[in-house]
């Protein structure tokens, strides 16, 4: 298996840069893992492809405005995690302008780095933190080729049942779904919070050299319970399918708590409690894109993906969406 084994050509015009009107309007691949049948249908045909017994399965993840720049607009900072008291861990650029030692201000805070740590992100202590909802940016995927705008982003790039705060990119097969047909699903949350590692590409020939990024996770008691006796797991996106492959590979059955995972589920996995998947349209030789050729097989999941292509669908994360059965 070689990472150029998942690559595909995409017509730049059918990146989607913006949600469509409406949410929920989006378009829906069923992809039959077992036939191999592709069925072209709609987001809202979902229930009608769903068993009784099934349980969704949705990460309540909310999304921080991440990005920030200096009062001068040289310098560029991506907020990561909380490192401390009035410490945040970053990415940063230009990082020959972020070594220990040198400062940012941002508004009225100043920070100063305090240290490089893995993978070249940085630890910078402010004197006052900056604030989030006004001197963010949301960190739009970098394929949307835009900036963003608040007026349109800061409800569409965010699930309806966003709760806990953490990420810096949405879990973007949640996107589709509105309150009133959620209502109407049996439904259970867990919590990843997504990094900017989901959007790196594979950067290595031979996938098994790849770095996987890691990420924190939760499981809830009551939420493990109902997932652990569901009859199949449905599993909104890729996040949440990470989770509960890690949780069941580690402790043999889906059980509560919390940590981090940096599972790289590509094809020869053996999947232990995700039954069906309802994930977008991913970047070629991605981690992403591995992970749902694992679940179908790469043979029919590139098929699939020159059918959508053909068929013009809309593609990544304001995209239309698979689900696979």
């Amino acid at each position: 298996m070689r990472t150029a084994d998942f690559d595909y050509q995409l017509p730049p015009e059918l990146i989607a840069s913006a949600p469509p009107p409406e949410r929920g309007q989006s378009r829906m691949l069923v992809v039959d893992r077992r036939s191999g049948e592709l069925t072209d249908t709609s987001f809202g045909d979902l229930p009608g492809w769903l068993k009784p017994d099934d349980l969704l399965v949705l990460n309540d993840t909310r999304v921080v405005p991440a990005r920030f720049w200096s009062n001068d607009g040289r310098k560029e900072i991506l907020w990561l995690a909380e490192a401390g008291e009035r410490r945040w861990r970053c990415m940063v650029r230009p990082g020959r302008k972020m070594r220990p030692g040198d400062t940012i201000e941002i508004g009225a805070s100043r920070g100063t780095v305090i240290e490089v740590v893995d993978q070249g992100d940085r630890i910078i202590e402010f004197d006052r933190l900056p604030d989030k909802q006004r001197q963010g940016q949301l960190a739009l995927p970098h394929y949307m080729g835009r900036e963003e705008q608040p007026a349109l982003d800061r409800e569409r790039y965010q699930t309806v049942f966003a709760r806990e705060e953490g990420s810096v990119a949405a879990p973007t097969a949640g996107l589709h779904f509105t309150p009133e047909l959620l209502a109407t699903l049996p439904h259970e949350f867990i919590t990843l919070h997504v990094g900017p590692g989901t959007f790196q590409p594979v950067r290595v020939d031979d996938p098994d050299d790849h770095v996987m990024h890691s990420e924190p996770y939760a499981i809830a008691p009551a939420a493990a319970r109902r997932i652990a006796g569901a009859g199949r797991v449905v599993a909104v996106g890729t996040t949440v399918t990470r989770v509960l492959e890690h949780v069941a590979a580690t402790h043999g059955a889906i059980v509560p708590g919390s940590g981090r995972t940096d599972i790289f589920i590509r094809p020869g996995h053996r999947f232990r409690r995700v039954d069906v998947l309802l994930t977008n349209f991913h970047l070629p030789q991605s981690t992403l894109l591995m992970l749902v050729s694992a679940l179908a097989g790469r043979d029919l999941i590139l098929r699939a993906y020159q059918h959508a292509i053909a068929g013009r669908y809309r593609f990544y994360s304001y995209g239309d969406c698979m689900l696979i059965v």
